[in-house]
């Protein structure tokens, strides 16, 4: 199963949560509209009707539509436990640091004579703090996978391919392509 890399740090992060979020709907809803305040902002949010919201609320509808479901689930997780959540990226960029774990196909560029060649690896790589700390900097100031992606070859090639400097020291990129897997935790 492919997965992005901002989704893989938010995964991470929801694993530190400390209660389970509201399963259901009608709880669901009910917080959403708590946390923005009314039920028309939460409508909007969604894309349905202020009246579908209302009837959410007082339970008269059980079971959202497949597409609602999932929008309902993500925004409800995206909102929940903001501190437990800073508190674990905090922790995270200044003394844990992140394990990912990746099935992809690497490559990298070296110098000529040297060989380059991408090929699928499955690598479980413990990230220093500073590295987490660029990832989560770079998802909290909304950049796109693509930069997340680029951050974490930086980091896996000076952890991982370069050891710290004590090997490869003439390893110039290292590429992510073609994401079979990817998990981060905490």
């Amino acid at each position: 199963m492919v997965k992005e890399f901002g989704d893989g740090l938010d995964q991470a992060v929801q694993k530190a949560f400390t209660r389970p979020a509201p399963k259901s709907a009608g709880a669901q809803m009910r917080y959403l509209v708590k946390q923005l305040k009314g039920t028309k902002a939460v409508a909007q949010m969604l894309r349905i009707s202020q009246r579908t919201v209302e009837r959410y609320v007082k339970d008269q509808i059980k079971k959202p539509r497949p597409d609602l479901a999932a929008r309902l689930e993500h925004e409800v997780k995206a909102r929940w436990q903001p501190q437990v959540r800073a508190k674990a990226r905090e922790k995270a960029s200044t003394t844990d640091g992140i394990v990912i774990d990746v099935h992809a196909r690497l490559g990298y560029s070296a110098p000529i004579g040297t060989t380059d060649q991408d090929r699928l690896r499955h690598l479980t790589v413990a990230l220093p703090p500073q590295h987490a700390a660029r990832l989560f900097d770079a998802q909290q100031r909304g950049e796109g996978d693509d930069r997340l992606r680029e951050i974490t070859a930086e980091a896996l090639r000076e952890v991982y391919f370069q050891d710290g400097g004590r090997r490869a020291g003439s390893l110039e990129e290292v590429q992510i392509n073609d994401v079979v897997d990817l998990e981060f935790e905490l």
